[in-house]
């Protein structure tokens, strides 16, 4: 394919760009529409008083990194949000869907590493897969995380390649960007160094280690990676107490991977890559593909590739705690060993077959392989985003949810109430601040905590048996929050 490749370098980044677009465009439409998972009203939260003017303040038992933050403050408030009233999904949900096309953009960049037709067809995958759109469009740290660490790879080879000390920093700071994301980029550092090692090991017979040090590459890395992780986690020097809590992470991360009621089997994240009417496509591609690497030694890049894919793997499949969006972190890797299979499988057909007959089966394959990608696309993230059904839609809110804030303002003109007193008595009450975030005056409790005089309770169906006298004139109405949860509105009964 070396023929055909020529032509696509040359005209590399205009076909790099047009497939970041269309992979937007695909994260744009009804970006506003699909409930508010509780994990994005917590990172929204977080937005919201940072835009009050508090410091993010980092804790490792229930909350990552500031990296998302970083990001999504500028941009709300380009887009007019001065406080946490102001905010909406799509200002939240646009940082996001810009990382997953940077991602797309990187893959550009990634040319040099793993080859033309390769990262073409990641970035095809990238742009338009289930996964990548869905979670693209979560404001969640994923997205973000998976851009941080593509970064890291590519910046580290042209680092290494070139001895460059501007790569090397570039190195360190996507490295500082993915801790600053989630402390899981302790695994996908351990992932890269163990899959550096065994290719040191086994495939060059432990020779060349010199080769591998770049003293000031390496010094330049490190002190990136310090100076920004010491200047995000304390908020740019405004909370220094942060440091401490980042040195204390340890125990919470592993207690966390534990499970704490997100265990799933070790197949689990085959199960839900396979998922689908594409995704088993997805998964063949990347076991030819990584099949073909290690029966070929021509390729040493798509060698460390598939240790690290490898590695990350199994190392994210024996951790018992497990949600479906971290399967973002194993796309990009899949999606360049499935480029590595279309090429090989390209390079065989044009030798053994007559140009007229490999280019329309390659282009009859590739469109049913399209279909069937957006056909799962389309229904994954567009009609049924917050379904049940859906595996992506992992303890999602429920639609129900969106009537509370409505139902609300309705019954206080009602009644007539201008100003409604909200007390909310729940365990877990997200993504309730979200929701309720327009009215002035809301309060939360725990259940068993003494609550004063309000307009409306919203009550845990738990709590509100606790609270029966206080509710004696109130009526209750239902609300689904997610799968198996539900939350009672309490309203002042018609006198």
């Amino acid at each position: 394919m070396e023929n055909a490749a020529t032509p696509l370098r040359m005209a590399r980044w205009p076909i790099f760009l047009l497939i970041a677009l269309a992979g937007l465009g695909l994260r744009l439409p009804q970006l506003g529409v699909r409930p508010m998972h509780t994990d994005e009203a917590v990172n929204a939260y977080i937005v919201g008083q940072i835009l009050s003017g508090e410091p993010f303040n980092y804790d490792p038992q229930d909350r990552h990194g500031p990296a998302l933050a970083v990001f999504a403050v500028p941009l709300a408030r380009l887009q007019g949000a001065r406080t946490f009233s102001d905010l909406t999904e799509v200002e939240l949900r646009l940082t996001a869907a810009l990382a997953g096309t940077v991602t797309i953009l990187l893959l550009g960049a990634a040319v040099e590493v793993f080859g033309m037709v390769p990262c073409l067809i990641a970035a095809l995958l990238c742009a338009a897969g289930p996964l990548t759109v869905y979670y693209d469009r979560f404001f969640i740290h994923e997205s973000l995380f998976c851009t941080a660490t593509l970064g890291l790879i590519v910046s580290a080879w042209r680092a290494w390649q070139r001895n460059s000390v501007s790569y090397a920093a570039l190195t360190g700071a996507c490295a500082a960007l993915m801790l600053a994301c989630k402390e899981t980029a302790a695994i996908h550092f351990f992932a890269l160094f163990v899959a550096l090692f065994v290719y040191w090991r086994w495939d060059q017979q432990g020779k060349g280690v010199l080769e591998l040090l770049r003293p000031r590459a390496m010094v330049a890395a490190l002190v990136t990676f310090l100076l920004l992780t010491v200047t995000l986690f304390t908020w740019f020097g405004r909370n220094w107490g942060a440091l401490p809590a980042l040195l204390r992470a340890v125990p919470d991360v592993l207690a966390r991977a534990g499970g704490q009621g997100h265990q799933k089997p070790f197949w689990y994240y085959g199960w839900l890559l396979s998922t689908g009417r594409s995704g088993w496509v997805l998964l063949a591609l990347a076991g030819i593909g990584l099949f073909v690497t290690f029966a070929k030694r021509d390729h040493c890049r798509f060698r460390l590739l598939g240790y690290y894919a490898i590695l990350l793997a199994l190392t994210y499949s024996l951790i018992p705690y497990k949600t479906p969006w971290l399967a973002l972190n194993l796309w990009v890797p899949l999606a360049l060993l499935a480029g590595r299979a279309i090429e090989w499988s390209w390079r065989v057909a044009a030798t053994r077959l007559e140009l007229r007959t490999a280019i329309p089966a390659f282009a009859i394959l590739g469109a049913a392989a399209a279909a069937l990608i957006a056909h799962d696309t389309r229904q994954r993230v567009f009609v049924h985003p917050a379904d049940e059904a859906n595996p992506y839609a992992y303890a999602h809110t429920s639609d129900d949810l969106l009537g509370l804030a409505p139902e609300i303002e309705q019954l206080a003109r009602r009644n007539p109430i201008a100003e409604p007193r909200i007390a909310v008595i729940a365990h877990d009450a997200w993504p309730l601040p979200w929701y309720l975030r327009h009215f002035s005056h809301v309060g939360f409790w725990q259940p068993g905590q003494p609550v004063g005089e309000a307009d409306f309770y919203v009550t845990s169906t738990e709590a509100a048996e606790q609270y029966e006298e206080q509710l004696r004139n109130f009526r209750p109405e239902f609300f689904g929050v997610r799968p198996g949860v539900l939350l009672l509105l309490w309203s002042p009964a018609p006198k």
